[in-house]
């Protein structure tokens, strides 16, 4: 998708009210999302020990950006996601099963593929992870967290255009999920690619879980990458929603229950990544030394982007941008941040 802005788009907020509403959409979704998920929130690195192994690896080629530290003799590197950093900030915290955290997450991804709409070099999103049982590492545990989350969007959409009548006029967003496999999406659409599978069917259904990211389909190929090392690929997903200003489905949620020892050392194998084993953290992980956890992440441009009615995440978030996208918005009448 490349960057374009609808005939005809107007902002609904000025740049004022969009500040204020970024601000106050964010709070009141976080108060919901806490207390959906019985989430407490805490403080959070913007940096990591490169030899630590809690950076996220994401699909394998991005590089993280990376720094010295004078006085520290050690080497840092910008959190991707925190993934890792959150599993064992649970076992350090002593959070027992139910209870979970909650924080702020700002990363650089600096080799993003491309920038439009959708895609910044800057990433701010709400990371969570919650602590649960054996008996919760299934569908259905998965299913009703997925189900709370959108609740909690849901929810947040309808105090907001309570509190700003403009944005009555956007769509309600669907409350109700519809679950897909991305084999099951393979198997409907196989001429299609993963993108277009998940505009097909989420332009149908408007809100839905898409079960299995990083996992190997019936084709030899994968819907999409995920990391080894922090979802179980047959207990992750993204939810998505329509979104009717660009026609295309919106990514709000990358979550999944974690591996436990099992599945990590399977999926270590898989995706020939078995040098990770020596890291401290990987190491812990397949001794069980770490609690069994699921969490994710949810972007929060993203969604003022949808609750606001946006046409570009710039409008949303600060950040840099190529020379046509800022030609294309300002030919349109957007501001970008």
């Amino acid at each position: 998708m490349n960057t374009f802005i609808p005939e005809g788009y107007k902002s609904l907020l000025s740049i004022y009210d969009t500040q204020k509403a970024i601000s106050l959409l964010k709070r009141i979704f976080a108060d919901n999302l806490g207390a959906k998920l019985d989430l407490y929130r805490v403080s959070a690195p913007l940096f990591v020990d490169e030899n630590s192994g809690l950076n996220d690896n994401l699909n394998g080629y991005e590089r993280p950006v990376s720094f010295d530290i004078l006085h520290a003799d050690a080497r840092a590197e910008v959190v991707q996601s925190l993934a890792k950093w959150k599993r064992l900030a649970l076992k350090r915290y002593s959070f027992w099963p139910g209870k979970g955290i909650y924080t702020d997450m700002n990363a650089i991804r600096r080799d993003e593929d491309e920038l439009d709409n959708l895609h910044s070099v800057y990433v701010d999103q709400w990371d969570w992870e919650k602590v649960i049982l054996p008996e919760n590492r299934n569908l259905d545990y998965l299913k009703l967290t997925v189900m709370d989350i959108v609740a909690a969007i849901c929810d947040t959409q309808s105090t907001m255009q309570a509190i700003y009548p403009q944005l009555s006029s956007l769509p309600r967003l669907e409350k109700r999920v519809s679950f897909v496999t991305t084999q099951q999406l393979e198997d409907l659409y196989p001429a299609l690619t993963p993108k277009q599978r998940e505009n097909a069917w989420v332009k149908e259904h408007k809100t839905a879980f898409i079960i299995g990211i990083g996992k190997t389909l019936k084709s030899g190929k994968k819907h999409d990458g995920r990391a080894p090392d922090y979802d179980d690929w047959d207990l992750n997903g993204d939810i998505m929603f329509w979104d009717d200003l660009l026609g295309c489905a919106m990514e709000i949620s990358s979550m999944g229950i974690r591996v436990d020892p099992a599945s990590l050392d399977r999926q270590l194998t898989l995706a020939g990544c078995d040098d990770r084993r020596a890291l401290p953290y990987h190491k812990a992980l397949l001794a069980g030394e770490l609690p069994l956890t699921i969490g994710g992440g949810i972007g929060q441009s993203r969604l003022s982007m949808l609750l606001l009615g946006k046409a570009h995440i710039g409008e949303v978030q600060a950040s840099i941008w190529d020379a046509e996208t800022q030609e294309i918005c300002e030919a349109r009448g957007v501001m970008l941040l």
